[in-house]
């Protein structure tokens, strides 16, 4: 099982309106890199939910229920999405600044790589970050 992040600014797509949906397919990703991400996700991969712009945090775990298909929001053949069920809100979110002040997390795709908006997690970050929310 691999794991991932996945961003959204809380004031167009926030956790408690995820919770609420119960499912949600990820679409309007323009970006290569974080579709071909999204095209790397198989079904029963984890997932951190991170609110961007505002709060800039990680505030829960989603799971992908179904893997990439085509983006039903575009025509164009090169986009896709994939459908996430949310799991559980973390115990305490993990903030942007905790984790750029954690040497064990300096290579995570969310530090080096800012403007991705679907990111890989090592195993080892999943676990610190974990660590991080006190789970």
């Amino acid at each position: 099982m691999a794991h991932w992040l996945i961003k959204s600014e809380p004031f167009k797509y926030s956790w408690d309106q995820f919770v609420k949906d119960k499912q949600t397919f990820w679409d309007g990703v323009r970006n290569y890199a974080a579709r071909n991400n999204l095209r790397d996700m198989k079904k029963g991969d984890e997932v951190f939910f991170y609110h961007s712009n505002e709060g800039l945090e990680i505030v829960g775990i989603a799971k992908v229920v179904k893997e990439a298909y085509q983006d039903p929001t575009t025509d164009e053949d090169a986009w896709v999405v994939v459908d996430f069920k949310p799991v559980r809100k973390l115990k305490k979110p993990v903030t942007l600044a905790q984790m750029k002040t954690d040497k064990r997390l300096a290579n995570m795709d969310l530090l080096r790589l800012g403007r991705l908006s679907v990111g890989k997690v090592t195993d080892a970050e999943w676990d610190v970050v974990l660590e991080l929310a006190g789970e």
